[in-house]
Parts: C-alpha cells; sequence; structure tokens
C-alpha cells in the first residue's frame, strides 16, 4: 500500500489517501485533487509530474513546484529553492514511520491501515 498525503506549511498532514503499492502516483493525485485547500503554490516529487496533473493545478489558480522526471524529454522548470521545503513532507513521513503499525503494515485492509496511520498523524501532529 502506498500513502499520498497533502500537508500544510508546517508539514502536518491534512489529507490522507492510500492506494496499491503497484499503482503509479498519478492514481493519488487524482485522488487527491478535489480536496486541495486554496493555496498558492504545491510542492511535490517527481512521481506527480504530468501534464495533465499541472494543468489541472493551473486551473485552481495553484503553481505547482514539481521537478521533472528523468525520461522526460521536455524539461520542467521548477522553484528549486522552494522545493528544498519539501523536506518538510519527509519528515512528516518518517515520524508517522516511527509508529511500527504503520511502517511494518500489518493491516492487510486498507480502511484499518489508514484508521491507523490517521490515529498516528492526529497523536503525532495535532494533539
Amino acid at each position: 500500500m502506498k500513502l499520498h498525503a497533502i500537508c500544510d506549511s508546517q508539514g502536518r498532514p491534512v489529507s490522507l489517501f492510500v492506494s496499491a503499492g503497484q499503482v503509479s502516483d498519478y492514481i493519488g493525485a487524482a485522488a487527491l485533487l478535489d480536496s486541495l485547500p486554496r493555496v498558492e503554490w504545491l510542492l511535490g516529487d517527481r512521481g506527480y509530474d504530468a501534464d495533465w496533473f499541472s494543468d489541472a493545478l493551473k486551473d485552481k489558480g495553484i503553481q505547482a513546484c514539481i521537478p521533472g522526471r528523468k525520461p522526460r524529454t521536455k524539461t520542467v522548470t521548477y522553484d528549486k529553492r522552494r522545493h528544498k521545503r519539501r523536506n518538510r513532507i519527509e519528515i512528516m513521513f518518517g515520524r508517522l514511520k516511527d509508529w511500527r503499525r504503520v511502517a511494518t503494515r500489518y493491516d492487510r485492509c486498507p480502511k484499518v491501515f489508514l484508521s491507523a496511520i490517521a490515529l498516528a498523524a492526529i497523536i503525532l501532529f495535532w494533539l
């Protein structure tokens, strides 16, 4: 299972989505697109680099800061200084994985796994 998250500027998760492990990141991007809050910028990793996703963000008035994938022929320009702030998101994923149940993925059912992640996120970031 793969976890997709929308975080605020402080690295706290706002919205979570779990997809199958072998599924592309585009599925998570499409699922979380409707739940995006009103923001100026969206920081993402290379897995979310797609023309349709950038266009959808532009339609919502959000500027994308997503580097291009390696095999991409057309280069993508992005703000490298701003993209360095993505470490807050990686720190959030690392803190969630401090919980053994989340890190080892004991739960076979996606609903139970997402519930464990939500419980960990609430305790770690919101209480």
